[in-house]
């Protein structure tokens, strides 16, 4: 757990070392990372929201030769091929699946009970929640076609935002000197509408009849 913690806390280094000895194979080990946090449902604490983001900020150095556009159009594309197989797993396998803590599934369930198929647009931008709501959209035999659309406007928006949101600001000099505290400040953002979400929860059942 350390070592992930160090890997998400430092990302931004971790990924120049990663370009500097892969080059352009790391156009697939990005493509990878972001398909098996949105695809695999036991594997939520991959970083999905700071990676894009160190991402962009490398490809927007040109001492790595990354091209934003390229990375932009594989990792939307395994963005939404993610949620496809997360949804698939969900739909012909459920609960079944090993190694599932039933308390992200209660947490994802009580976000898609508030927003409905919303969530899988929504969902994009919630650590763990984003890993789980494609899985409990194929549970619940969410129509195919609606999971689809929203899937695809989902992961469009999520890769966009995050992506060039560090292509257009991972340069600036008070970002790079301070990316730790970026990337906390990214998980933050992230995770609350799910505090928010188990704070509205918390009060309804302390103050029942109160929504």
């Amino acid at each position: 757990m350390s070592d992930l913690i160090d890997f998400i806390l430092h990302i931004d280094e971790h990924l120049k070392s990663i370009t500097t000895d892969y080059g352009w194979l790391t156009y697939a080990i990005l493509f990878g990372i972001i398909f098996c946090e949105t695809g695999l449902v036991f594997m939520p604490l991959l970083p999905g929201d700071s990676l894009l983001f160190a991402a962009g900020a490398i490809a927007a150095d040109d001492e790595f030769g990354l091209n934003v556009y390229w990375m932009w159009i594989l990792l939307t594309i395994a963005a939404i091929i993610g949620d496809t197989v997360n949804y698939h797993i969900g739909y012909f396998f459920g609960a079944k699946v090993p190694f599932i803590n039933p308390k992200h599934i209660a947490r994802t369930q009580a976000f898609y009970d508030r927003h409905g198929g919303k969530t899988i647009v929504l969902a994009r931008f919630v650590p763990i929640v984003r890993t789980f709501a494609p899985f409990v959209a194929g549970i619940g035999k969410m129509n195919y076609s609606q999971f689809i659309a929203y899937n695809a406007i989902g992961g469009a928006l999520w890769v966009t935002i995050c992506l060039f949101a560090g292509y257009f600001f991972g340069g600036y000099k008070i970002v790079k000197e301070n990316f730790e505290l970026v990337v906390l400040g990214i998980i933050f953002v992230s995770v609350l509408p799910m505090l928010i979400e188990m704070a509205r929860g918390w009060y309804l059942r302390k103050y029942p009849g109160q929504e």
